[in-house]
């Protein structure tokens, strides 16, 4: 039986063969013709992605939202709020980095870096597919739908939106990530011929590196509010998640690492109840890793096409991320397909840039997904530590009245 290849190795090749189509049309053949070839499928592709967007936020968010509120008790709300609060610490760390360093290292004003796309070779026909519904539109209908689902008994529209997140699932599994490859080979290929992949490439490797480090640091972090509050020894803890860590980068699925990451949680000594709730609630609400990585690549993108991702503008794009990233599939990439949305809506993403996004991130997205499911266990450490204050303050209650019965004192 034969291996199957995994999505990254697919993109990587996918580049390199763009790097090479693109050199080799421009130096040695001297027509654009296998360039434009590539230019017309990725018009399609990206019309057809634009239509698919508005899909993609109602799959996800819709039942995800109706998910968290059939919860019920003080602990769904604390674990909740927990990631909810992760994710925008890490989005605004990611943002504050950026700023730093990003000017530093992309040089927006050379060559045809304000107007990129003018240099760029135009497909030889486009096939227009329009949304069926705005970006806006399908974010605020998923809000009602969830809402309205988790309000209401009846599960019968539950079951019905659950099976269209199914199909949405299926349309990224089977039709978005087999093409993504290809749609790679187009950009790069035409970047090669325009004479930007240089830049690119070197903007490519500068943004992994610093995307590495932050996720290093968020980690410390989180590892070490979760020792302050739990009173456990946070490297020993942040050691004892290496498994989970491990197995994310090679899943690529924070979903798919849920056995290990409750394996690895519970060798920090919190209890099973905690635990078994937890882990797989923040592997669906719990995404700091990537949206540190959605950050970054977005910013990195914007320098480049010549602007400047002010807080103002920053800030909102990583609230709206925490939501709209809750209950992303578990394939490779759910983050990213989940917040394309937000990119074009919130920060006027056009589809050269989209594209540009998915490749940055895609590179990445293992490393993002491990941080992802490492950071589940600093929460289920602090979630562990108040469940058993609020547990001691509830039986010491039960231990008064029962000592005040005792005594003759009536009961209440």
């Amino acid at each position: 039986m034969k291996k199957k290849i995994g999505l990254l190795p697919r993109l990587l090749i996918g580049l390199l063969s763009g790097i090479l189509i693109g050199y080799l049309s421009k130096e040695l053949f001297h027509l654009d013709f296998f360039v434009r070839l590539l230019a017309t499928f990725n018009g399609i592709f990206g019309n057809f992605l634009s239509y698919v967007i508005p899909f993609i936020i109602i799959g996800f968010v819709a039942p995800g939202i109706a998910e968290l509120g059939k919860g019920a008790g003080r602990l769904l709300g604390i674990t909740t709020l927990l990631a909810y609060l992760s994710t925008i610490i890490a989005g605004t760390f990611a943002y504050t980095v950026g700023n730093g360093i990003l000017p530093r290292l992309i040089n927006a004003a050379s060559g045809n870096a304000n107007n990129p796309e003018e240099a760029l070779v135009k497909g030889f026909f486009q096939v227009d597919i329009p949304p069926i519904m705005g970006v806006m539109t399908a974010l605020i209908t998923a809000f009602l739908l969830g809402l309205g689902m988790a309000a209401i008994k009846n599960k019968t529209l539950y079951a019905a939106v659950k099976d269209f997140q199914e199909i949405v699932e299926l349309v990224i599994q089977k039709v978005i990530i087999p093409l993504l490859p290809f749609h790679i080979a187009g950009i790069f290929a035409n970047m090669t011929y325009a004479g930007e992949v240089v830049r690119i490439m070197q903007v490519f490797g500068s943004i992994f590196v610093i995307v590495i480090l932050s996720h290093i640091v968020i980690l410390l972090f989180q590892y070490t509010v979760a020792g302050a509050v739990s009173g456990k020894n946070p490297f020993q803890a942040l050691k004892n998640m290496i498994p989970a860590y491990l197995t994310a980068i090679g899943t690529q699925s924070s979903a798919a690492t849920i056995p290990v990451t409750l394996r690895s949680a519970k060798k920090n000594g919190i209890s099973d109840e905690v635990a078994d709730f937890v882990i797989p609630l923040c592997a669906t609400i719990h995404l700091s890793g990537s949206t540190i990585t959605l950050t970054m690549a977005s910013m990195a993108v914007m320098f480049m096409a010549g602007h400047v991702p002010n807080f103002g503008l920053m800030f909102p794009f990583i609230l709206m991320l925490g939501v709209t990233m809750v209950a992303a599939p578990g394939v490779p990439g759910g983050a990213v397909m989940a917040a394309l949305g937000l990119l074009q809506s919130m920060l006027g993403f056009n589809e050269a840039q989209l594209s540009l996004m998915i490749a940055l991130y895609l590179t990445q997205d293992s490393f993002g997904t491990a941080v992802n499911v490492t950071g589940d266990g600093a929460i289920a450490l602090i979630v562990d530590k108040l469940a058993k204050r609020s547990t001691k303050k509830v039986t010491t209650a039960q231990e008064k009245i029962a000592g005040g019965e005792e005594k003759g004192c009536p009961s209440i």
